[in-house]
């Protein structure tokens, strides 16, 4: 079995002191990704920088205090990338990946985005970039005989069942229709899965992403926007999937929650 949890932490720092390395002394997981840590590794509690049992990898934003994904893996991996081969991106805290036996572990943090900015922009550039990157990485894992799972915050609801709120956010960067289309030609034409649609094809969300605003966590108006993006072969191998919600908005250590599968090898 393979365990795999994503997480946008929204600050690794904040997170560890509300309870974050509390809950990574308690899960699971084989594997886990985080994103938007937001800090350099030596400024991280050595508690979450390199804990106990964990092979852990940090992809720090060039810019301080932005972006940054993290990996933290049970095993050893056999190899880790920084950045998916772009010149604009490499360097901003967005993408790490690591070899375990037999698949290939991912951390995404792709761009947010605001209609009508430059960040719009820089969305659709990333997004640009990273599909045929995402089909080179399928080819190549198939020619070694390798699965993929690139987990992380997509910053994009899919579909209306994706988020509480969807005819009043038809306008707003991350349920858009042409980002929407993209992540449908994710599925489509790249050929992955989204793995907790793909167990629970009628349910609305499970949400992962709650703003701090008003009672949305309270009242599950929520987005999901954090996937598991598997290759076909590993997808199918999932047994499930789950939203590790907080019991009460107090409980929090992010804006996000865990989103956990398992996988029979």
């Amino acid at each position: 079995m393979l365990t795999v949890t994503t997480v946008n932490v929204n600050g690794l720092r904040a997170a560890a002191k509300k309870g974050f390395a509390q809950w990574l002394a308690g899960t699971d997981a084989d594997a886990i990704c985080l994103q938007e840590v937001r800090a350099e590794a030596h400024q991280l509690p050595d508690e979450v920088r390199e804990p106990d049992g964990w092979h852990t990898v940090h992809a720090p934003a060039a810019a301080k205090g932005r972006a940054g994904v993290s990996l933290y893996t049970r095993r050893e991996p056999d190899a880790v990338r920084i950045g998916f081969g772009s010149a604009e991106f490499d360097g901003s805290g967005r993408y790490v990946e690591a070899d375990l036996p037999g698949v290939t572990v991912a951390s995404l943090y792709l761009p947010s985005g605001e209609v009508g900015t430059d960040r719009q922009d820089e969305k659709i550039r990333f997004m640009d970039e990273f599909l045929p990157y995402l089909r080179e990485l399928k080819a190549r894992a198939a020619a070694d005989g390798r699965e993929v799972v690139v987990c992380g915050d997509w910053n994009i609801a899919h579909q209306e069942t994706d988020l509480k709120n969807w005819k009043g956010n038809k306008k707003n960067s991350g349920f858009l229709p042409e980002e929407r289309e993209w992540l449908s030609r994710v599925f489509g034409e790249a050929e992955y899965v989204d793995v907790v649609r793909a167990l629970h094809p009628d349910q609305e969300g499970p949400y992962s992403w709650w703003s701090y605003r008003g009672r949305a966590f309270d009242n599950d108006t929520g987005w999901r926007i954090d996937y598991q993006v598997a290759t076909a072969g590993l997808a199918g191998r999932a047994v499930k999937a789950w939203v590790e919600r907080a019991a009460t908005h107090g409980e929090r250590w992010s804006d996000h929650a865990p989103v956990t599968a398992v996988y029979e090898l």
